[in-house]
């Protein structure tokens, strides 16, 4: 809750920042409910994170979402971290408590799963394997938060078969890794399908894995929003697949820091998506 003397303000940290799409969301709540607060972008050196943390509080921000490249250092920055953001091995979201301790989060992995129970309301996560395409940051997010959920079996790959390994190494016996080469055959029977992988966004090489495996009844979400719909999810569409766009995981992610810095909880809806696309 937010200190009813000081006008709150929160904003993202990262370098580069000004493509950040973070101000017009939270800027959206903020004008939305009223709340008297500010939102903003912040150009910070890997050099000046410590710094920058310790001043903020003391200028009135109440947090910050945190992004490249400071998503790993700013754990090693803060007195607490929480349980998830220390599993995925970065935070998005910091906040500036009233004890003078900086508490470091993840969201990542809790808007991916609530952008699916929106986007699919039917989607069951116990129902069957799950195909996860990458092994990055957010791959990483994805495979713990589809295992909390009770997923019976997460299926990886990676086009740099190393990283697919060390999550494997890390979240156990549940995952199974692909070569990239195969990774069309991990789709057979898999229930929900993800693509983690830059491949389909705009100025990034095309999404080509085969998806002759796909089932109709796997419900396929693609991280990636520009654009809003990728040829991968336009392909299993065709399918006859449910398909969950990217945006949604943008605009939930968001929500546990918005509340916890202004105070209320915002709702993720059609008048957002609409600010978001314009």
């Amino acid at each position: 809750m937010t200190d009813p003397n000081r006008i709150p303000l929160a904003g993202v940290i990262g370098s580069p920042i000004s493509h950040s799409l973070s101000p017009r969301l939270h800027g959206h709540w903020l004008r939305h409910y009223g709340i008297p607060g500010y939102y903003v972008p912040i150009d910070i050196s890997q050099n000046d994170l410590n710094q920058t943390l310790a001043t903020m509080p003391k200028l009135g921000f109440v947090g910050v979402n945190v992004t490249i490249p400071h998503k790993e250092s700013v754990l090693a920055a803060a007195d607490l971290v929480t349980d998830r953001a220390a599993l995925i091995g970065a935070a998005n979201t910091v906040i500036f408590r009233k004890d003078g301790k900086v508490h470091a989060d993840n969201t990542d992995g809790y808007g991916f799963i609530e952008n699916l129970r929106q986007g699919a309301p039917n989607w069951d996560p116990t129902s069957g394997p799950a195909a996860v395409l990458g092994g990055g940051g957010a791959a990483r997010a994805i495979v713990a938060s589809l295992i909390e959920v009770g997923v019976p079996e997460v299926r990886l790959s990676n086009r740099t078969r190393t990283r697919a390994d060390v999550l494997k190494a890390e979240f156990g016996a549940k995952v199974t890794v692909y070569e990239w080469v195969q990774a069309g055959n991990m789709l057979d029977g898999a229930r929900t399908v993800v693509n983690t992988t830059s491949l389909g966004m705009i100025g990034k090489p095309e999404f080509r894995v085969p998806l002759d495996a796909l089932s109709s009844r796997a419900v396929v979400n693609d991280l990636v929003y520009t654009p809003l719909e990728t040829s991968f999810l336009r392909r299993a569409k065709e399918i006859g697949c449910t398909t969950v766009d990217g945006l949604g995981m943008l605009l939930h992610q968001a929500v546990p820091g918005f509340e916890r810095w202004f105070g209320l909880r915002p709702d993720v809806d059609a008048a957002l998506r609409q600010v978001m696309l314009r």
